[in-house]
């Protein structure tokens, strides 16, 4: 199969439900994980670009897009056998892996739970969970309004709640809105999905995933703030960040962006060395660069104050136990 070639659509039966699932373009496979009741249609550009340097593999959870809901429990990790069973359907042994917003954690589940699946992994506009910094009160407020996916009326008249380089994205492309509304989640699995995440952290474990990993952030993303970015970057051993100035939090839909130039040189490189992605990225290798841009991020309490207690316990569990590496 080509990039130009018509791609391929099909349901794949994956823990226990049926998944949506397109592949186009041919070589080593990239799975796509979107974010919060994201639906494939909404890759767009992203997806298109990518396709010419690899074989993407772009789904809908269930519940979302063309994807029926699952009877059990959704968690970050039922979500990330999910995507091991799901990858085994298609037939790949191994494959690379763009975790974008609540896909970033299914994806730093997926790297921790089965690293020799992923060969290279980027996180996008994502965060480890607890221990992060929230984000603004306007930006949370939108993830509890899923009706506004439902309408779109409802969805411009509370698109003022959005990052500024957001609204500005969605005004210069308004088929992004179009594809969000087209094929709108289910309320029960948003609100599944909005409390695995909400119950989910990575901060304990992060440490001890060695997949090299590109973390790239938008610097005015006002849903996760930029300095979570930072804190992946310290936290993951083989990692490199960009913060993209004028960038907001859904810098990879965005064509005008360097997101998907910096992706596409990234999984394409033969090696580590040879990607400017890689080389150019920031290295984030002391605790206080961390607590710097924590400390200057504005964002929501009390979630600030208890994920900041959280992130101290695991600081003192880490010290008691003389654990190495990076810190947290």
């Amino acid at each position: 199969m080509t990039a130009s070639a018509a791609p391929r659509e099909r349901l794949v039966r994956a823990h226990g439900v049926d998944v949506f699932v397109r592949e186009r373009g041919a070589g080593r496979p990239l799975l796509l994980i979107n974010g919060l009741s994201g639906n494939v249609e909404m890759w767009g550009p992203a997806e298109e670009r990518l396709a010419g340097v690899a074989r993407t593999v772009v789904f809908d959870s269930p519940g979302t897009g063309r994807s029926p809901s699952q009877p059990r429990p959704l968690t970050m990790p039922s979500l990330a056998r999910l995507v091991t069973e799901l990858i085994d359907e298609l037939g790949y042994e191994q494959v690379d892996v763009l975790g974008f917003s609540l896909g970033g954690l299914v994806a730093q589940e997926l790297a921790h739970k089965a690293p020799e699946r992923v060969r290279r992994m980027a996180l996008l506009a994502t965060a480890c969970g607890w221990g992060s910094m929230p984000g603004t009160p306007e930006a949370l407020a939108l993830l509890a309004m899923p009706l506004r996916y439902h309408s779109r009326v409802l969805y411009d008249q509370t698109s003022w709640l959005q990052s500024r380089a957001d609204r500005a994205l969605l005004s210069r492309h308004p088929a992004l809105a179009d594809a969000r509304v087209r094929y709108p989640p289910q309320l029960s699995a948003h609100l599944a999905y909005l409390w695995a995440g909400a119950l989910w952290s990575s901060l304990p474990w992060l440490p001890s995933v060695h997949v090299p990993t590109l973390v790239l952030h938008g610097e005015g993303d006002q849903l996760v703030p930029p300095a979570n970015a930072l804190q992946l970057a310290r936290l993951l051993p083989e990692s490199r960040v960009h913060v993209l100035e004028g960038d907001g939090h859904l810098l990879v839909y965005d064509p005008e962006s360097a997101t998907v130039s910096l992706l596409a040189d990234f999984f394409s490189a033969a090696t580590l060395e040879e990607s400017r992605a890689w080389t150019t990225g920031g290295v984030v290798d002391d605790d206080a660069t961390v607590e710097a841009s924590f400390s200057a991020s504005v964002g929501a309490t009390p979630h600030r104050e208890l994920s900041a207690l959280f992130r101290r316990f695991v600081q003192l569990a880490y010290h008691q136990n003389g654990a190495a590496g990076n810190g947290v």
